[in-house]
């Protein structure tokens, strides 16, 4: 694949000095999975309200003129988005922009992973919270752990590399599986990355067979002590790593990261954006303000004054540390 040249080179800055070069992009809210920790209740909306693909277009093309990067499109579920290869295409073919990448639960992957790769996709993170059929099943609510292997290995054939794994660690839940999992990354050049539970719409009950709330948190610190076992040395991390910090078992292909929300704030070096599937910009993950840009998409107004305002936005951080609860949003409505 041929690179593009690059566009003059803009610093987008929001108000602590961090540069803002990577987009987030819900492309919907729908899931065929129901994740205890991601939609503990009801299924949010449809696709009735969900941006149309010149739509999310637009929003990219005006962001990569104001110097983002880097795309990534999440969910719910982006694989169940109609028409998403192209467009993935589309958004690869787009001045400026130098990667694309996917966040899926990996269901689906097996059958399209080489035409993703061909319209440009260039790395996956796929969610894989156990390697027992019986509790991913429980965890997820129906998902098929074989096919997620099986997605996994179609990925690796299709040459969407870095491939990383996202293990959301909770206490009384899949916590005794911290060193099989940081395994998979002896024989396969795959980066396996533990996950603290983050308060986001999931403090309620998950049901009898679940830990109860105030059991569910595993700071990143323990995890690392459940792996003591294993010889973890420092690593480079692989490309578009964000807050993970990286460790490599000796001998290993891939690498074993932890991303700390809590335990190790990275709010600092936060360089991102968010787009919902609905047409809304939020500076923060869990910052409650958000903008819609749904209003101008449909008008024809210019995008990139509220772009610009979104980043003027972004708090200095989440506010977590301070008792904060999302209690008020679901992760799978605004991309992960």
């Amino acid at each position: 694949m041929t690179s593009k040249p690059r566009l003059q080179d803009h610093n987008l800055r929001d108000t602590y000095g961090r540069v803002i070069d990577y987009l987030r992009v819900s492309v919907t809210s729908r899931c065929d999975l129901r994740c205890v920790y991601c939609t503990p209740g009801p299924r949010p909306r449809t696709a009735g309200d969900e941006l149309r693909d010149e739509e999310i277009l637009r929003v990219v093309r005006a962001a990569a003129r104001l110097g983002v990067r880097r795309v990534r499109l999440t969910g719910g579920e982006p694989t169940l988005r109609p028409g998403l290869t192209g467009l993935v295409e589309s958004i690869a073919a787009i001045e400026g922009i130098e990667e694309v990448s996917l966040t899926t639960n990996g269901l689906r992957l097996s059958g399209m992973a080489a035409e993703l790769r061909r319209a440009g996709l260039q790395r996956v993170n796929v969610s894989l919270d156990s390697l027992r059929p019986d509790r991913f099943r429980r965890i997820t609510r129906g998902g098929e752990l074989p096919r997620v292997l099986d997605g996994l290995a179609a990925a690796e054939a299709a040459g969407l590399a870095p491939l990383k794994l996202n293990v959301v660690v909770v206490r009384g839940l899949n916590d005794d599986e911290l060193v099989e999992l940081a395994g998979l990354t002896v024989e396969h050049l795959w980066h396996v990355r533990f996950i603290e539970l983050m308060p986001i719409g999931n403090q309620g009950d998950w049901g009898a067979e679940f830990p109860l709330p105030a059991d569910r948190f595993l700071p990143v610190q323990e995890m690392r002590h459940r792996l003591a076992e294993l010889t973890l040395e420092p690593a480079e991390a692989p490309s578009g790593a964000g807050p993970a910090r990286t460790f490599r078992l000796r001998g290993a292909q891939g690498t074993v990261g932890f991303i700390a929300p809590l335990g190790q704030r990275f709010c600092h070096a936060c360089n991102r954006l968010r787009l919902t599937s609905d047409g809304r910009l939020r500076p923060c993950l869990l910052a409650g303000a958000d903008l819609s840009i749904r209003g101008a998409l449909r008008s024809g107004a210019p995008l990139e004054p509220l772009l610009l305002r979104a980043v003027a936005a972004k708090p200095e951080g989440h506010g977590l540390h301070r008792g904060w609860l999302a209690n008020d949003l679901h992760m799978c409505e605004i991309g992960g």
